[in-house]
């Protein structure tokens, strides 16, 4: 039998206390429930009935308020003390506004309203931002766009020390960035010297940083552009190609020069290996010369006849090798007897062919050779005559 039946469990009363009334079929009143569980609460916090009978309804209100604001602080009081810091996060914790412990990644436990934490995050890169005009040590303007990547290595010094570390981090960057740019020409700064500049701004401004304590590590700097003013990128345009141009032409003119000198040097030292070998060749020729002279000498002084007609048959003999044609003076007469040594030579190469042909006999060429010793002959004797 269900207890909101007449008659059943419980002896017919419902578990909010209603005592059926209305008929067994109504739902339960809200309202009465409500003020039973106020009546607990009271109970519980020493609320109840008055001792004289009465129901006590002024003093049971104010234990339940007081009660309820229990649970509330007790609640906050839980919710505040814990806190979850992360893998990339350190909790800075301040006692009362002052220092006190670094809180590690996991869950952490304080005291509430008396300890308060600053999450830091110290693992994620951050980035900062400058473009500004300055001036270089040889008085041009110049406009430079940077970008510091950094991250927080002391979160107690990035948190405590210093009231806003970014901006600080700002103003030390241009700090940084105004003085290496002062402290070069122009020309590296738009060309090839920006990883130089750059290498020399973090240097700087990593000093900086130590100096004032932010607790921020510099990972890198870089010099993302490099120009001169609108008004005058122009005349600067020019300029640079001018640069450019020189270098190019440099370039060429050497490469030019390392084609050209090492064979210069090699015809240099050819003429010079060539000359010594003229050198020697002369003065061996000349000393083997002189050494035959001397020979020669010492043979002339003892047979000087003999040696003297010896020494004109060779020059004869040197004279005649080279010689076509012989004019031969025949003693005791006014003719002189020209023998064509070409022609002859030709003949008997022509007849000594014919020979080894076959187109002549042994007997046709005697007969040559006899004919023209008889021409010979009759020409010397009528010389004679």
């Amino acid at each position: 039998m269900a207890w909101n039946e007449p008659g059943g469990g419980n002896n017919g009363k419902d578990p909010w206390g209603n005592n059926n009334r209305g008929g067994g079929n109504q739902p339960p009143d809200l309202d009465e429930a409500l003020k039973q569980l106020m009546d607990k609460l009271n109970g519980m916090f020493g609320g109840g009935k008055k001792p004289d009978g009465g129901s006590g309804k002024s003093g049971s209100g104010n234990g339940g308020i007081f009660g309820l604001i229990i649970l509330v602080l007790v609640g906050v009081l839980i919710y505040n003390s814990v806190y979850t810091i992360d893998e990339q996060q350190r909790g800075v914790v301040l006692t009362l506004g002052k220092y006190d412990r670094t809180l590690e990644p996991g869950l952490q436990f304080v005291i509430p309203f008396v300890e308060s934490v600053q999450q830091v995050n110290v693992t994620s890169v951050r980035n900062s931002e400058s473009k500004e005009l300055m001036l270089t040590q040889d008085e041009n303007v110049v406009e430079v766009a940077m970008n510091v990547q950094y991250r927080v290595a002391d979160p107690v010094a990035f948190s405590l020390r210093i009231e806003d570390p970014v901006r600080t981090l700002e103003h030390a960057a241009e700090s940084a960035l105004r003085h290496e740019v002062g402290s070069t020409n122009m020309d590296p700064i738009l060309t090839s010297g920006r990883a130089f500049l750059a290498d020399s701004v973090l240097t700087r401004l990593q000093n900086y940083l130590e100096n004032y304590s932010t607790g921020i590590y510099v990972d890198r700097v870089n010099i993302k552009e490099a120009s001169a003013p609108s008004q005058l990128q122009a005349a600067f345009d020019d300029v640079i190609n001018a640069k450019q141009d020189k270098e190019r032409f440099t370039s060429e003119a050497e490469a030019y020069a390392n084609t050209v000198i090492p064979e210069a040097r090699g015809k240099a030292q050819r003429m010079l290996e060539e000359a010594s070998a003229y050198r020697s060749r002369v003065v061996s020729r000349a000393e083997g010369e002189a050494d035959r002279f001397v020979k020669l000498y010492n043979e002339y002084r003892k047979a000087p006849q003999v040696t003297r007609e010896r020494l004109y048959l060779d020059a004869i003999g040197n004279v005649y090798k080279n010689a076509s044609k012989v004019l031969v003076d025949v003693e005791g007469g006014n003719n002189m007897m020209y023998l064509p040594l070409d022609k002859i030579m030709e003949r008997s190469r022509q007849s000594a062919s014919e020979v080894e042909s076959g187109s002549m006999n042994i007997n046709d060429l005697t007969n040559r050779v006899v004919e023209e010793l008889r021409a010979r002959q009759n020409n010397s004797s009528r010389g004679g005559r």
